[in-house]
């Protein structure tokens, strides 16, 4: 059984050559980029202690990002299901509207502090674009954003937030056109300009550095949830269950972070169980082998010959064919517990949410995770909490709604 060290944050249980239970992650990269990601590397170990790269840091997501972000309870919702009290950290309420301005924002930063004038990301729903284009603005920083053709069509309104930030969208129309092959052709862009330009991927995936990062950034949500819990309770409950979406798996990283040690406390997280024709994206539900890709060792949907699998969700999101060696990990420990919710189910969890609490309207991807907790809410006791992560707002799916649902807009 693998163990988890107390006391160690999650992002630095990798051991020497950054693997995780000795299997997930590692930096399987070309020769080129080894250097730029040791350079990396060794500069975000010495910023993550340094007190003026903190303070710059904790200025700019108070003053720039705006938090902390709201903890309240759905007190409708929890009526209408029965059984637990169900509450919900509003990360939505962040600028820009989902956690992704976090990673944006820390990347943006170390780009200045490297002296890079250009940075690139990769997008799926495009909230990592959006974000990334909003703090390149910020920070005076020229951006391209990589984004899957499939994507750009279903994402417009967020393609159209980027271009206004002044960012350059690169249309990707090879493999699946989605998320997947936007992070392939982002890292081969960077592999050729790492000299001049800094690479923000979107979540904690890709080479073990992006992963620290990029989890780094997002455990400002745990820790702003866990000051809050303690506020409004006077402690931690001790029936406590986290629910999160996981696609890459950023939310769900920082959302978990800062409760690892605490084992009374559950953490599930959710994948995209897809439509009705069989294809999803949940290599953990379903017990996926490991495979490579994008640099990271990690359960990845593969066909018999080891090919990635194309996957399908109603969540650009999270419509991603592996996983964060992070939730790897912590699956194989025992630690967090993964299921998945359909596009049905999501669509169904969307329209309850927002018609009860108007205020939320979660996008599709943390609707993966309300569906769970309408499934487990009334099997439980009143007296156990469960905290569902709004890690995003739904006006970038309000097009795809409205059609699933037969609405004109």
């Amino acid at each position: 059984m693998i163990e988890i060290k107390k006391g160690i944050p999650l992002i630095d249980q990798h051991d020497e050559n950054g693997f995780y239970a000795g299997k997930f992650g590692g930096s399987y990269v070309p020769e080129t980029l080894k250097k730029p990601i040791e350079d990396l590397t060794i500069a975000f170990e010495k910023l993550r202690y340094d007190e003026s790269f903190l303070k710059e840091r904790d200025y700019y997501f108070k003053n720039f990002i705006g938090t902390p972000t709201p903890f309240i309870k759905l007190e409708n919702l929890t009526k209408h299901l029965g059984g637990a009290n169900i509450w919900c950290k509003l990360v939505s309420k962040a600028t820009g509207g989902a956690h992704k301005v976090y990673n944006a924002t820390v990347h943006s930063l170390l780009a200045k502090r490297l002296g890079k004038k250009y940075i690139v990301g990769d997008t799926g729903a495009g909230y990592a674009g959006k974000m990334l284009s909003m703090a390149a603005a910020k920070f005076n920083l020229k951006c391209k954003i990589f984004m899957g053709t499939k994507d750009i069509s279903r994402q417009a309104i967020n393609c159209f937030s980027m271009k206004s930030f002044g960012a350059e969208i690169v249309p990707v129309d090879s493999g699946s056109k989605t998320l997947v092959d936007a992070v392939s052709e982002c890292i081969r862009y960077w592999v050729a300009n790492c000299d001049t330009t800094h690479m923000a991927i979107g979540s904690t995936v890709g080479p073990n550095i992006f992963i620290k990062i990029c989890a780094w950034s997002t455990a400002q949500i745990s820790k702003e949830l866990k000051s809050q819990l303690i506020s409004y309770f006077g402690s931690v409950p001790k029936k406590l269950k986290l629910l999160n979406c996981v696609g890459g798996g950023s939310s769900a990283a920082g959302f978990f972070n800062e409760f690892i040690d605490d084992e009374n406390i559950e953490l599930i997280g959710i994948e995209a169980g897809g439509p009705e024709n069989g294809k999803h994206a949940a290599p953990l539900t379903n017990n996926c082998k490991i495979g490579v890709l994008h640099g990271a060792a990690q359960y990845v949907l593969q066909n018999s010959e080891g090919q990635i699998e194309e996957t399908e969700s109603i969540a650009a999101g999270l419509d991603y064919p592996g996983v964060s060696p992070l939730h790897c990990f912590l699956k194989e420990a025992g630690r967090a517990r993964y299921t998945s919710a359909s596009d049905e189910e999501a669509l169904e969890a969307f329209k309850l949410v927002s018609r009860l609490e108007g205020f939320v309207s979660p996008s599709l991807e943390p609707s993966h995770a309300f569906a769970e907790a309408i499934k487990i809410a009334p099997k439980l006791s009143k007296d156990t909490i469960l905290v569902v992560n709004s890690c995003g707002e739904s006006s970038k799916d309000h097009n795809i709604i409205a059609e699933k649902l037969g609405y004109k807009l």
